[in-house]
């Protein structure tokens, strides 16, 4: 029986490598049971533009528990105004493997709503 991270790993490695080949600026997603972690990645270097996660102070006052889809869509609201503030409008949505569905869906539904374009 497979490992399910090690299945988890493999796929993001496919997205990864598209993604790299296109040189666009990522938009990573982490999850884990309680919380949830974006970050901006720069397509060429590799460096780390903004982040944004439900471990933020702001954030932790408005919604006492991270891994909830309401949180997931507030982080997603979150890094989308602050690539806006980097000037960054078009991204490439890495979901690290995991299932677009839940808080994954929720982040970027909330990121696109707010004007970043994936």
């Amino acid at each position: 029986m497979p490992n399910p991270t090690k299945s988890r790993l493999r796929r993001a490695r496919r997205t990864r490598a598209k993604i790299a080949e296109l040189k666009a600026v990522r938009l990573a997603v982490h999850r884990t049971n309680c919380h949830i972690y974006v970050q901006l990645i720069d397509g060429a270097g590799g460096k780390v533009l903004t982040s944004a996660s439900t471990l933020e102070p702001e954030i932790r006052k408005e919604l006492p528990n991270g891994g909830t889809i309401a949180a997931a869509a507030a982080i997603g609201k979150r890094v989308a105004e602050k690539a806006k503030g980097l000037g960054i409008e078009t991204v490439a949505f890495d979901r690290s493997g995991f299932k677009y569905h839940g808080r994954v869906k929720a982040l970027a539904e909330a990121a696109r709503e707010h004007g970043l374009k994936f």
